[in-house]
């Protein structure tokens, strides 16, 4: 049976690219450091995917397997020797310490096999897969990186799939959203996968999602915190929070439509297919939830600040996603780690510091002067 190792056993990892390379043939070994979630994939090899709604999916994904890629690092290297597929859903952040691991199997891989690999980070980054490949390469030698870009495709994908916080006893079991979008950036024929879309291309793919999908989510789920909401479909029935979620979209799409010469009409609709998924109330999807990590969520190059600050590069308006910003400023949620964070830089060193390390803004910039005024 083909191979595929993913690494990051969590919800998404199981209820998405892993169900899906499962569904296509491949035995999947998840990697991971839960102890836990290893143990129980071994002993049962098998668990459900069901899908939100009022007739739910039900799909069996098996056989699955789990590792320890810390305390069986042998054994993930051995399995990454003859794998077809390498995948992660862990965090782009987390990508670099996972890289020394893989840059000795692929090290290694090389040298056995002339098969190709193919590497896809699954994360909502832009190029996390570049992210993952370039520090792969700063772990080998020049003659063993030459030889892993011959034989190793590194392929940037876009994800999209709503996996909320998991109803008890659920055990390895996963509810997720029906709808689902993984598109996947190659130049060379990647091996068929049902449910993944190749493209030459991915940058119009990733952007539309990361900016709308996520920009849209981020601001329901800051503004319905605000609010004292507690889930996302609940926040967007307050016709003002709607409105509002609805414009800073607005902002967003006409920066998309503009940078990418998308169909306007077209991308209308897609921004309220994806707000209607929002409201679908068996997700039940938390605010809090989905407004964790809110430094990560300020940064430069993610779902708030990158589309306004390209937005302004055009000469569009931003300024409902000021807005959206300065409520992810407010985000005190003392049950995330990130949010406490954030909330003592501002008490501490003051709003200038924060957008101006966090979100990476210059005092010249004029989105910089809105927040400082809607603040």
């Amino acid at each position: 049976m083909k191979k595929a190792i993913h690494y990051g056993a969590g919800n998404i990892g199981r209820g998405f690219i892993g169900a899906l390379l499962n569904e296509a043939g491949y035995e999947v070994t998840f990697a991971d450091l839960n102890d836990s979630l290893i143990q129980q994939l071994n002993d049962k090899q098998s668990y459900q995917v069901i899908t939100a709604e009022e007739q739910p999916k039900i799909s069996t994904i098996k056989p699955v397997y789990g590792l320890n890629s810390g305390t069986q690092a042998a054994a993930v290297e051995a399995l990454i020797a003859e794998a077809t597929f390498l995948t992660t859903a862990i965090g782009a952040g987390i990508l670099p310490f996972i890289a020394p691991a893989i840059a000795a199997a692929l090290a290694k891989r090389v040298t056995l096999t002339s098969e190709p690999l193919y590497v896809i980070a699954c994360e909502n980054q832009i190029n996390a897969t570049d992210i993952l490949r370039d520090a792969i390469f700063t772990h080998v030698d020049e003659a063993t990186a030459k030889k892993i870009k011959t034989q190793v495709h590194f392929c940037n994908s876009a994800v999209d799939r709503i996996v909320p916080a998991q109803p008890d006893g659920l055990g390895l079991d996963v509810q997720v959203e029906a709808y689902y979008e993984w598109v996947v950036e190659s130049k060379t024929t990647l091996p068929t996968i049902p449910g993944m879309t190749v493209v030459p291309d991915l940058a119009p793919f990733i952007e539309r999602k990361l900016f709308t999908v996520n920009t849209g989510h981020a601001v329901t789920a800051y503004l319905g915190y605000a609010k004292g909401y507690h889930t996302i479909d609940e926040t967007l029935k307050d016709e003002a929070v709607y409105q509002q979620v609805a414009a800073t979209l607005g902002e967003t799409g006409a920066y998309l439509v503009k940078r990418y010469d998308l169909n306007a009409a077209d991308h209308a609709a897609y921004i309220k297919k994806i707000i209607h998924r929002f409201e679908n109330p068996l997700l039940a999807d938390g605010v809090d939830r989905v407004g964790r990590s809110p430094l990560r969520k300020l940064g430069a190059q993610d779902r708030l600040v990158r589309p306004a600050v390209e937005a302004d590069k055009l000469g569009l308006p931003h300024q409902n996603l000021a807005k959206a910003i300065v409520a992810a400023l407010h985000f005190d949620d003392p049950s995330d780690k990130e949010a406490m964070t954030l909330q003592s830089l501002l008490q501490t060193q003051g709003l200038d510091h924060v957008l101006q390390t966090v979100c990476e803004l210059k005092e010249t910039n004029p989105l910089y002067q809105e927040i400082i005024a809607q603040y």
